[in-house]
């Protein structure tokens, strides 16, 4: 069995940590539920929903990863064998995810490398948010399925290139990507807040983005959103995080290590707000940002670029900083989930990860084609909305039993503490989020999501031209296959299966970290 990688120091586990939460969605969707829930009371809402759901599932996962040395599927095995449907729906769910978020990145490039365009459109606002639809050539509907943008085509395929790139050796190629795919984006987006505090009615627009409208928190969709924000936005329940842990050293310090992590991703939440709010107000759009992240990259924010000076060039080359900045995020985000998805395979098997990482990107880019026609963004959105609104949030429900109440969440818990002192997780706080508050909150999001796309006959985007057919092959039909994946699994890989003999959880103590490394394979 080949070795399983390690992070070279402490510092690389954590920018990766980062990398992989602070993604596109801080850049764009929590700006935009900023300014439609009340500023600083969506503010308020999110970091209670931070303390309370986010930092003990981070630890959680991360914990799990380092005992085992493993990825999901080995790690959830190690404390319960009847939880291996949900580590292979949370695998899975990564698996379909990043299908269409390695478009989404190729959208990225794509108007990062069209950027100089915006030199012509000084002023001209409507061209500007014209742009991009016309580059990708969509219908804004489920038709159009016999239109393949060629520009599209190849910015996909240097994208799925550039993920293949930064994941091809493990943690060791890894560790030194996000070195730079880190910094990267704090420095451009101080670079961008910069400008923007600069500009007219700046200090209009950060009163609007810090100071609160207590009203809001009366508004049960602000809670919503938030708590749904906080559990997207670290990266838990893809598998991701029991893989960055699984690369850990016995001697890391989760605790203090995972509230870095959850600082920093909130640290650039908010600097990307201001960024956005400052940017939008001094061109005096700052009624016109939405919650669609779609929408405020390519068709919103596109107008703000050209609006910003009488120079066309400047414009251009702010417009280059914006998507760069945004191709630095998304890149860390996209690879990551891969990374999860081959760790969670390959530790689990036995199987050599590069071979799985190969595989596993293919058939992903493959399979990404259906979001490139003229149909795909539509496509796109179906998905993202049943496997992020529904599959992830119950995914996150069945992960929180499997820990909770199929295992003892104590003894997880010793696992985060074990190399602490100044700082140790309280076993109140540990416990109960992951036994009552955090399952009974996801539930009620649940719950919450699957009435309004009930209520809504069981389509999504009906108003909006998504077709019933859409709904049930890339919506229902999705869902579906990622929930049963386990099943799936069981019946294509049995054979394989039998084979496999995971140590539980309390062995473990025992085991040398050659042995936590490798899977014990028997033939039976």
């Amino acid at each position: 069995m080949e070795q399983h990688g390690r992070w070279s120091n402490r510092l690389t586990f954590i920018l990766a940590a980062v990398g992989s939460a602070v993604g596109l969605g801080n850049a764009w969707r929590f700006p935009g539920l900023m300014a439609t829930h009340g500023g600083g009371a969506f503010l308020f809402a999110y970091l209670i929903g931070m303390a309370i759901m986010g930092i003990p599932l981070l630890m959680m996962e991360i914990s799990i990863g380092r005992k085992v040395h493993g990825g999901a599927l080995r790690g959830l095995a190690s404390l319960n064998p009847k939880a291996k449907p949900v580590a292979w729906a949370a695998t899975a769910n990564a698996f379909m995810i990043v299908t269409y978020y390695a478009i989404v990145f190729a959208w990225v490039l794509m108007m990062a490398g069209n950027s100089f365009r915006f030199a012509d459109m000084t002023g001209d606002a409507e061209a500007a948010s014209r742009l991009f639809f016309e580059l990708i050539e969509t219908t804004g509907d489920t038709t159009g399925w016999d239109t393949w943008p060629v520009m599209v085509l190849i910015f996909a395929i240097l994208a799925w290139a550039l993920i293949y790139f930064c994941i091809r050796d493990g943690a060791n190629s890894v560790g030194k990507v996000v070195k730079y795919t880190v910094f990267g984006p704090i420095i451009l987006m101080i670079v961008m807040a910069v400008k923007g505090l600069t500009m007219p009615n700046a200090g209009a627009s950060l009163a609007k983005l810090f100071i609160p409208d207590w009203t809001a928190l009366g508004d049960s969709s602000l809670w919503v959103d938030a708590f749904g924000q906080v559990f997207f936005s670290l990266s838990v329940v893809m598998a991701i995080m029991f893989a960055y842990g699984s690369y850990l050293d016995d001697k890391t310090n989760i605790a203090v290590d995972s509230v870095v992590v959850v600082l920093s991703d909130l640290f650039c939440s908010i600097l990307s707000s201001v960024v956005m709010y400052t940017t939008m107000g001094g061109v005096g759009m700052l009624d016109n940002m939405s919650t669609s992240g779609v929408a405020t990259a390519f068709k919103i924010y596109p107008q703000a670029i050209v609006m910003l000076t009488g120079s066309g060039v400047f414009n251009a080359i702010f417009g280059f900083i914006f998507y760069l900045c945004l191709v630095t995020l998304a890149v860390d985000s996209a690879f990551s989930i891969i990374e999860g998805v081959s760790v969670s395979l390959s530790t689990y098997f036995g199987w050599k990860q590069k071979k799985v990482t190969i595989i596993v990107t293919t058939i992903c880019a493959a399979i990404s084609l259906i979001y490139i026609n003229g149909a795909g963004l539509a496509v796109l959105d179906i998905v993202d909305h049943y496997l992020n609104q529904i599959n992830m949030i119950l995914i996150g429900v069945l992960e929180c039993v499997a820990v909770a109440w199929m295992f003892d969440s104590k003894k997880v818990l010793v696992e985060v503490n074990k190399n602490t002192t100044k700082f140790k997780m309280p076993k109140w706080w540990f416990v109960t989020s992951l036994k009552f508050v955090t399952p009974i909150l996801l539930g009620l999001l649940f719950v919450f999501n699957m009435y309004e796309l009930i209520a809504s006959g069981g389509v999504y985007g009906e108003a909006d031209g998504y077709s019933t057919w859409a709904n049930l092959v890339f919506g229902w039909g999705f869902s579906i296959l990622v929930l049963g994946s386990g099943i799936i699994a069981g019946l294509v890989l049995r054979s394989r299966d039998k084979k496999v003999v995971i140590p539980a959880w309390d062995e473990l103590d025992n085991m040398t970290q050659e042995e936590k490394d490798a899977p014990t394979v028997v033939e039976r």
